[in-house]
Formats: C-alpha cells, sequence, structure tokens
C-alpha cells in the first residue's frame, strides 16, 4: 500500500483538481452531508481566521482526502471554526476509513484537539474518550412524515406545538413568518439577544470574540448550489418575535444560533419557526436537519434521531503533545486524592481554560 503523503494549504491556495476532488468526495459520501464539510464553510472560516488551514493527503500521486482545521503557531489545531465546529472530520471518498492521525504525521501536525468530530468511522472513535450524539430530525420522507412520527414519539410536544400555533394565530397583531430575512437589522438582533443570553446564563460570550460575528455575515453572504447561510424570522407586529441563523448543504440544515422574545414566551415563537423552517427544507428536498449536540428537552422531542460524535485528542510526537501528556498526568494525581474538590479541580480548570483557548488563534 502507497504511503501518505500531505502539505498544508490555506483554502484559498487549493487548486482547481483540489477543489473538484473536495466537491466529489462530498457529493458522492452521505457521512459528508452537513454544510460544515462543504468547501465552502473552509472558505468562510479563511475570510475571518488566517489561521485556517487545509491538509490535503494523497497517495500514489492521487488526491485522498483533506483535513481542514484551525492551526495554531506551535502545531495546535483545533476543528475548523473552533468550538463553533458542531461537527468535523475528514473530507474522503465513501466507505474511506482514513485515520486522522496519519494526515497530522504526514503535514507535521503535532496535536488536534476535537469535541465533535463525527463517529461513525473507526478512525475518530480511536483517537476518542468521550461520545456524544448530535440529533437530526428526519425529512427524508417529507414534513408531514416527520411530523406524523414526532407525534407517535412525543405526542405531548407535537400538541404543545399546535396549542402554540393557534394562539399565534389569534393574536389580534397579526404575524409573518420569513424563511429567507436578510435584512442586516436580522444579524445584529441575533447576535444581541445571544449576548445577552449569555450574560444572563453565565455562559462565555462567543461573539465577544470578533472573528464569530464576522463568520455568521461571511455565512449569510455566501450562496452557492451546494451551500447557503440561512436566517430566518417570525415576525408579530411587525417585530421580530424570533429569528434563527443557520447554514445548510443540499442535503442537510443545521440548526445553529436561534434566539426568540420573552415577551412572546406563551406562544413559543422559536419553536414555531423550527417547524417552518423544516417545512421549508423539507420542500427543498434536504433529509433533514441537524440540530446540533446535547440533551435539551426540545432536541428530544423534536429530534427523531442521534449520530454518534467524539470527543477526544490526537496526537503525535511532538512538544505540544509532551505539555498535554504532563497536564494529563497532573491532573490525574490529583484525582487519586482523597479530597472531591480537590482532586477534580485540575481536570476542570484545565477543560476550562481549553474551551475559552479556542476561541482563539494562537
Amino acid at each position: 500500500m502507497s504511503r501518505l503523503s500531505a502539505e498544508l494549504k490555506k483554502p484559498s491556495e487549493l487548486s482547481a483538481a483540489e477543489r473538484e476532488a473536495w466537491v466529489s468526495f462530498t457529493d458522492h459520501n452521505d457521512e459528508l452531508a452537513s454544510p460544515y464539510f462543504r468547501i465552502e464553510f473552509a472558505d468562510c472560516c479563511e475570510e475571518v481566521r488566517s489561521d485556517t488551514r487545509v491538509i490535503v493527503g494523497r497517495k500514489a500521486d492521487q488526491i485522498a482526502g483533506f483535513l481542514p482545521l484551525q492551526l495554531g503557531k506551535f502545531g495546535y489545531a483545533r476543528p475548523l471554526a473552533g468550538p463553533l465546529g458542531d461537527v468535523h472530520g475528514l473530507i474522503v471518498p465513501p466507505g474511506y476509513d482514513a485515520d486522522p492521525l496519519d494526515y497530522m504525521r504526514a503535514a507535521n501536525v503535532g496535536l488536534l484537539e476535537f469535541h465533535s468530530a463525527a463517529g461513525v468511522r473507526q478512525a475518530w472513535r480511536n483517537h476518542g474518550v468521550v461520545q456524544d450524539g448530535s440529533w437530526i430530525c428526519d425529512l427524508a420522507s417529507g414534513f408531514d412524515a416527520y411530523v406524523d412520527n414526532r407525534k407517535k414519539m412525543s405526542s405531548s410536544a407535537m400538541r404543545n406545538i399546535r396549542s402554540r400555533q393557534r394562539r399565534l394565530e389569534a393574536m389580534e397583531e397579526g404575524f409573518e413568518y420569513r424563511i429567507e430575512d436578510f435584512r442586516p437589522e436580522v444579524l445584529s438582533t441575533v447576535v444581541a439577544w445571544k449576548r445577552e443570553q449569555y450574560r444572563r446564563t453565565g455562559v462565555f460570550d462567543v461573539f465577544s470574540v470578533g472573528w464569530t460575528g464576522k463568520l455568521l455575515a461571511a455565512l449569510l453572504a455566501k450562496r452557492s448550489d451546494r451551500f447557503r447561510g440561512t436566517c430566518s424570522t417570525l415576525l408579530i407586529g411587525n417585530k421580530i418575535a424570533a429569528a434563527h441563523i443557520g447554514m445548510a448543504s443540499e442535503k442537510l440544515s443545521h440548526y445553529w444560533f436561534p434566539v426568540y422574545d420573552p415577551d412572546h414566551s406563551r406562544v413559543s415563537p422559536g419553536i414555531l419557526l423550527l417547524m417552518e423552517i423544516l417545512r421549508d427544507a423539507a420542500a427543498r428536498g434536504e433529509i433533514g436537519m441537524d440540530l446540533g449536540p446535547g440533551n435539551y428537552r426540545f432536541k428530544e422531542e423534536m429530534g427523531s434521531y442521534q449520530v454518534p460524535l467524539w470527543q477526544g485528542c490526537v496526537m503525535t510526537r511532538s512538544a505540544p503533545c509532551l505539555l498535554r501528556h504532563t497536564a494529563d498526568a497532573l491532573a490525574e494525581g490529583f484525582e487519586r486524592l482523597p479530597v472531591p474538590g480537590l482532586a477534580s479541580f485540575p481536570r476542570r480548570a484545565m477543560r476550562k481554560a481549553d474551551k475559552l483557548a479556542a476561541f482563539y488563534a494562537w
């Protein structure tokens, strides 16, 4: 078997043949249906982050695959878009179970910390330590079939949605769904309401980092046959009651940044808007919508099934890996101490520091 060779490139440096191969791999590999795997997403990441790179793998001078990532100055890599990457993996032909370690060794990349690698393939599971799952709304048989299935599996949730829709229809102010609403004020509203939500709940404000808002703007400006940024609203009395910014491939939509006005919580505007977005996605011929990972009640009620995701680390023999091993050994030493609070402190501190650091290019 021929040995893998690799080179690092920015997405904009890919040749026409390499871009065609990327498109061909995603077109023919159903495991790569997510918009996260489209080359247009990598292009948008490069627009807002200078550390966006792609490992281009070759065997016998033939393009074997691509591993997109954010590459730090010291060989410490993270998935494309860092913490905003809800799913990531290798761009390869169908049935090809490539190992990311081979790509990293060939390209001299020391360490890849991943949090949501598509877990269908054994290669990622070999490097994973924590398993999660992403909820999928199955639209392969159409919107009505999806709703019928949800009525059987989550009958009370569907009844509540119908009740909220009747309340909405009874409101004197009137309402309007806009599946494509690219007015600048919608983006600014989503960012402002999300930032307020983060402040209120004590969660790290992802929009305090400059590139994240710019990424949403870049995605909304990007449209092709295989990729589009999405922006939808529910207006009540000509004012935004709920909005959502996400993205979609020709096969699968991704639910990403939803917001709603708490003053209209009695009609659950966010869920009602989601239902209309699902209806539109099915009408476009998409096979589903990815709600992302997380044990949220609405995802469990709306999702048809889960696909596995893995969190872990791919390491080569390098300085970043030595530091990582040292930190892990320190944490494991503390975990053996007979003091519960102190025993878990280093590991928790490492996870928090790693999550914050992941938003920055370094």
